[in-house]
C-alpha cells in the first residue's frame, strides 16, 4: 500500500514539476502581449487566449500536488485546534464522503462534453483564437484524475498511519 502511495505521489510530483513552468510561460507571453499591443500596435487573439490556456493547464493540473504538500484552501479556524486523532478522522471523512465522490461524480458528469469535444475537435473560443479548446476541456478529466490519485494516496496514508508527503 505504502507503495502505492509513493507512486501516485510520484504523478503529481512529476506533473507539477513540469506545469510550474507555465506560470513563467504565462508572465513572459503576458508581457510580450502588452509590449506589442502598446508599443507596436499588433494584437493577437491566440496570443491571448494562450494565456487562458496556460492559466487552466497550471491550476487544473497542478490541485493534486497542492493536495498532496497541503497548501489547498481549508478552513483551519476549528481544525487546527483539534486532536492528531480527531484530525486524522476528519481528513478520513473527507476523502472517503466528500472529495473523492465530488471529483468522481465532476468527471462523470463533465465526460460527455469532453468526449465530445474531442469527436469533433472542438474549436477556437474566439475566431482567430487556438484551434484547440478539446484539449482545454480535457483538463477536467485529467483535474479530476489527478486529485482522486492523490486522494487516494492521502487517504492510504491516512489509514495506515504513515505522515510521509
Amino acid at each position: 500500500m505504502e507503495r502505492l502511495a509513493d507512486t501516485l505521489d510520484g504523478i503529481n510530483r512529476a506533473t507539477a514539476s513540469v506545469v510550474r513552468w507555465l506560470a513563467l510561460a504565462m508572465v513572459l507571453i503576458q508581457f510580450a502581449i502588452v509590449v506589442g499591443r502598446y508599443v507596436f500596435g499588433v494584437n493577437s487573439i491566440a496570443a491571448q487566449e494562450s494565456v487562458l490556456y496556460l492559466h487552466a493547464t497550471l491550476f487544473m493540473l497542478a490541485a493534486g500536488y497542492t493536495l498532496q504538500v497541503d497548501k489547498h484552501v481549508r478552513v483551519d479556524v476549528f481544525y487546527a485546534r483539534l486532536s492528531a486523532r480527531t484530525q486524522r478522522r476528519i481528513d478520513i471523512f473527507g476523502h472517503l464522503c466528500l472529495l473523492l465522490p465530488a471529483m468522481a461524480a465532476l468527471l462523470y458528469w463533465s465526460w460527455p462534453s469532453v468526449w465530445n469535444a474531442w469527436k469533433i475537435l472542438e474549436g477556437p473560443i474566439a475566431v482567430g483564437g487556438i484551434k484547440a479548446v478539446f484539449l482545454m476541456k480535457s483538463l477536467i478529466s485529467a483535474f479530476c484524475i489527478l486529485v482522486i490519485m492523490q486522494s487516494v494516496s492521502l487517504l492510504v496514508r491516512l489509514l495506515v498511519g504513515s505522515d510521509k508527503t
